[in-house]
């Protein structure tokens, strides 16, 4: 791993996605113009049209629902999850039907994520895989997703696509119960995982004897707007 995990932005030149107020716009073409009330209320109806499809073909599988925000989002723009979610094309499809049998989506053309921060990512999903709850196989596909989506610039429910920090507490409350109870001051998860890999390899990243006493408090615990 290397020597230092602290949360930094993207290098130039190497971001695939660009945000706009609404979700990404490919690199180099320029977000769509107009009313942004009607863009936003349009885009959330696609994806809870899209969300109730997948649920109506959903397995009656431990995050069935949770998958289905992920991919509805996935697919209505928001977040900066890449191709297939940041799986492998065979773990996606195997993701798709054991979850959702049936159903046909076509995702979008996205990019992979950066392969300079692979051994980033793949220390994140180490990191969670090590304390998964271990009641099914998609915990190990979240971990991925979770992992990749930790690549983004802004809190990791938003990289997401998620619509709240609260769906992302769920989803590690369900999933990978031991990083939660680790977070009992319930620091920014992307912090918060970061802080763990650092820990992991004795890197020292505050100068502040505890949490409580440090004045960039507030950068780690203030509220995720």
């Amino acid at each position: 791993m290397a020597a230092s995990h602290a949360v930094t932005p993207v290098p130039a030149g190497t971001v695939h996605w660009k945000k706009s107020p609404h979700g990404r716009h490919r690199a180099g073409h320029p977000p769509r113009v107009g009313g942004c009330d009607e863009v936003a209320e349009a885009g959330e109806g696609r994806m809870d049209s899209l969300h109730d499809r997948l649920l109506a073909h959903a397995g009656g599988l431990p995050n069935d629902d949770l998958l289905a925000c992920l991919l509805s989002a996935w697919i209505g723009g928001r977040g900066v999850l890449p191709a297939h979610l940041g799986l492998s094309g065979s773990d996606y499809r195997q993701m798709l039907g054991r979850h959702f049998p049936g159903l046909t989506l076509n995702p979008p053309a996205l990019e992979p994520v950066e392969v300079q921060r692979l051994d980033e990512r793949r220390d994140l999903q180490q990191l969670l895989l090590s304390h998964r709850r271990g009641r099914d196989p998609s915990e190990v596909w979240l971990a991925a997703i979770v992992a990749a989506a930790c690549m983004g610039p802004d809190h990791l429910w938003q990289d997401l696509g998620l619509r709240s920090r609260d769906q992302l507490t769920r989803l590690m409350r369900d999933n990978f119960p031991g990083l939660v109870a680790l977070n009992a001051q319930d620091m920014k998860w992307k912090k918060f995982l970061y802080r763990q890999l650092c820990l992991a390899e004795d890197i020292l990243i505050c100068r502040s004897p505890s949490c409580e006493v440090c004045q960039d408090y507030a950068v780690c615990f203030g509220p995720e707007v």
